[in-house]
Formats: structure tokens, C-alpha cells, sequence
């Protein structure tokens, strides 16, 4: 039985609390009353009527699937994410099903009785992006299926959301607009929506301008909105929460570490322990701290005035480039969740971030600097008392390192402004003789 012969539905509604209800199939992104952002309101009643031990046993089975679309981690969990959506309808590249990998060698020096990084990047473009575009281009198919006049789907982006976009579009056979800022990106993110054929305007302004920009031109409804401010995202990265609670046996972590840009991602963790609770399958709620690089930090500085605003910053150039935000659209959501999870923000210098992530890699890992943030900031609330010793963590890494190739390499040459480096650990330059050879490897144990 298909999701949507199976009673399950869902459908806009104002998150800000109106009374404001609207289709899927509408081209909708805030609430005409209040102006607040929508958020994917499902059937929770109809979706408790399958008991916890009946979803725990549906998604396990899903998960061992080789063929798509049962085999994406999304959509393995269709029910959840867009219920009405016909199979034929879903464009997916396989997302989700990423390791989660341990770092017991961190965990022993940081005190802690388990540390686990979600490794997101392990993704068909390369981040966790792909969890959240996959239902969005795939309501964009149905859309177009049912006579829905769009053109083309457009964002704005730092790199990752126009990977996703680009590649999920030319799947589904839909033409993709992307903004990026000049000079603002890496070339591997550059690189990838211009192969995969979208149509990419690199404009002389910040993320920032971008997002305005992108926001106007998709106020004609022919063009799709694609940024997390659509709700749709939410519903895919949601499922990173659901998977990580399942690789876990069901049983959530103490504390989860996020990087925090637009916050889309916090707004879409939190709402998956949410269901997860409400639903029977988790018992408690994990707390949630994200972490922001100190040059890009709205929601730290509005952690320390209690939540009471926020000021939109220019964000500062930071290495952390996919989280140079300064004027955060999904605030207000991300606010609502820390506080329903008892959570906090923190944030990272240059040099600080850039530690972190090399001390990973040394353990197998290749982060990018994103969560190179979150894992600094992990051990700064380590070492003020908030994340107690003993406690189990897990740290959602947010793209693959690959994507960040020049700034490992600069990290290792000593070359990154600002940043001292811990773990360098440049190639020993020697003559090509066997005595130089053995002399440089004398002491390995």
C-alpha cells in the first residue's frame, strides 16, 4: 500500500500559531496573515494509530533495501515526510543511510562516554542538503505533474543548497536557478550546479543579498522557492534525527551538536525528536546546542540577550563559508526548538574550528569546517561544565571535506589567516635514498 492510499496526509499551517491552513500543491512559503513561516502539519492522530513497535519494524525493514525509493533514507520513511506524494513522483539519488561514525579517542580526552559524528556528508552531493531536496523537487514534479505553472525551482546559496538543487533537478528533468555569492564559495561547490546544468548567477553580494534577491524574484509564482524558508526542506531533514535515533537502537543521545546557518537544520532535528516523541518511538528529548563560527554568530549574540531579538550582522568572511549568515530566515523556528529542548549556542574562532576538524581527522574522518564549528564548540562546553562528563553526543557533520579541499591543504601548510595549526602535518620533503627513507621512519612505533 502506497502512502497515500494509506489515510496518512499532511498540509501547510502557520507556525506562528494562525489559524492559516493550505494545500501541498499550493505555492505557498508564509503565512498571508502573519507573515510567519509555514511549517508541514501531518495527521499525528492518524499516524499514532500505527503502533511504535509497527514503525520501528517498517523502517527497519525499508532501511536494508537496495532499491530506491525504499532505500533512501527519506524516503524509507515516506509516511513522515510527504504522505500523499505518488511513488512515481519522487526523485531521489539515494540520500540519507550515512554512517555514523564513532570518536572514541576524542570521547576519552573530552570525558565522554560516547561521541558519534553523523556523517551527512556521505550524500550524493556531497552534504545533508540532499535530505531536504529530495521532498522538495519531488513535490516540484508533482506539482508540474498536476498542471501547476512553474518554470523552474530557485535558491540562494553558500554552495551545498545549490549542489542539492541542481542535481535533483536535472533527475527530475526541471530546469534549476541558482545565486551565489561572487568569490564566496569554494570551486568544488561552484563546480557542481554548473555540471549538473543549472542556470548560475554569481552576483557581487554576500548570502545575505542573495536570499533578498532570490525572495523577490520568486514572489512570481512561476519560479519555486527553494530555501529553507519552504517548509518542504524541513520534512527531508527531519529524517536525519529519525536515522540517528535508529542507528542508535532508539534510543537518542544526551546532547546533539548542530552547525547553524540560515537554521534550518536545528528547526528540522528538532521536529523530528518531536514526532519521534510524540509517536511513541523515542522516551525523552536529547539537548540540542548549535554552534555558529564567531564571525558569522546572529544566533549566539541572541542567546546572550535570552532570545529576546534578533539583530541581523554582516557576517565577517570565516572558513566556515556555508554558514557565513548573518540574517538567519529560520530564526524564529530554531528559538522555538532550542528552547523546547533545553538548548544553547555557542560559537568558534577561525583557529578554533580549524583545530577541531583537523583533531577528527585523525581519526579517520575528513571534515569540512562547518563541523569543524560544532566540534569546537563541543569541546568548549565540554570545558565549561554544560555538557556534563560522562554524557553521549553526537554531532551532525554537515558536508564532506572534499568539498573543502584547499582549506585542509592550507591548514596543513600553516597558510589559513588566523589560524595556528595544532595538527599540521605537512609531507617530510627527502632525498630519494634508502638512509634518509629509514632515518624518517626511525620513530614509528
Amino acid at each position: 500500500m502506497s502512502a497515500s492510499e494509506s489515510g496518512f496526509k499532511a498540509e501547510y499551517a502557520c507556525s506562528e500559531g494562525c489559524d492559516f491552513r493550505a494545500s501541498l500543491l499550493d505555492v505557498v512559503y508564509r503565512c498571508p496573515r502573519c507573515e510567519g513561516l509555514l511549517e508541514v502539519r501531518h495527521d499525528v492522530d492518524a499516524l499514532r494509530a500505527v503502533p511504535a513497535a509497527e514503525w520501528k519494524r517498517r523502517f527497519e525493514s525499508r532501511f536494508g533495501s537496495s532499491r530506491l525509493p525504499e532505500g533512501s533514507g527519506v524516503w524509507g520513511k515516506r509516511e513522515w515526510a510527504y504522505p500523499q506524494l505518488p511513488v512515481e513522483d519522487i526523485v531521489s539519488l539515494g540520500e540519507g543511510r550515512v554512517p555514523l561514525k564513532p570518536l572514541p579517542r576524542m570521547a576519552s580526552e573530552l570525558g565522554l562516554s560516547a561521541l558519534d559524528l553523523k556523517e551527512c556528508g556521505v550524500s550524493p552531493t556531497g552534504s545533508f542538503k540532499d535530505w531536504g531536496m529530495t521532498v522538495l523537487v519531488s513535490a516540484v514534479k508533482h506539482m508540474r505533474a498536476r498542471g501547476v505553472p512553474l518554470r523552474a525551482v530557485a535558491c540562494a546559496s553558500t554552495g551545498d543548497t545549490s549542489a542539492a538543487l541542481s542535481a535533483y533537478c536535472a533527475a527530475a528533468g526541471i530546469p534549476a536557478v541558482v545565486f551565489l555569492p561572487r568569490d564566496k564559495v569554494s570551486l568544488a561547490q561552484l563546480v557542481q550546479p554548473i555540471a549538473n546544468g543549472a542556470r548560475v548567477l554569481s552576483l557581487d553580494t554576500d548570502f545575505d543579498g542573495c536570499m533578498r534577491l532570490v525572495q523577490a524574484v520568486t514572489a512570481d509564482t512561476g519560479l519555486y522557492l527553494a530555501n529553507s524558508m519552504n517548509s518542504l526542506r524541513i520534512e527531508g531533514q527531519k529524517m536525519v534525527a529519525v536515522e540517528l535515533c535508529q542507528d542508535l537502537g532508539w534510543e537518542p543521545p544526551d546532547w546533539v551538536v548542530i552547525p547553524g546557518g540560515n537554521l534550518g537544520n536545528a528547526s528540522a532535528l528538532g521536529k523530528g525528536f518531536e514526532l519521534m516523541l510524540e509517536l511513541g518511538l523515542i522516551t525523552r528529548r536529547p539537548r540540542i546546542a548549535v554552534a555558529q563560527a564567531q564571525r558569522a554568530n546572529p544566533l549566539a549574540r541572541a542567546f546572550r540577550g535570552g532570545f529576546q531579538e534578533l539583530r541581523p550582522m554582516q557576517a565577517e568572511s570565516t572558513l566556515a563559508s556555508a554558514i557565513q549568515i548573518g540574517n538567519p530566515v529560520s530564526f524564529r523556528r530554531a528559538v522555538r526548538i532550542l528552547r523546547a529542548f533545553d538548548g544553547v549556542v555557542e560559537e568558534a574562532t577561525e583557529s578554533e574550528l580549524a583545530n577541531a576538524a583537523a583533531r577528527a581527522d585523525r581519526e579517520g574522518t575528513f571534515t569540512c569546517p562547518q563541523t569543524g564549528v560544532a566540534l569546537a564548540a563541543l569541546e568548549k562546553l565540554v570545558a565549561q561544565g554544560v555538557i556534563e562528563k560522562g554524557s553521549r553526543v553526537a554531532v551532525v557533520s554537515t558536508a564532506h571535506g572534499l568539498k573543502f579541499a584547499d582549506f585542509k591543504v592550507g591548514y596543513h601548510r600553516g597558510t589559513l589567516a588566523d589560524v595556528t595549526s595544532r595538527y599540521a602535518n605537512p609531507p617530510v620533503q627527502l632525498p630519494a635514498n634508502l638512509e634518509a627513507v629509514r632515518s624518517a621512519l626511525s620513530d614509528l612505533g
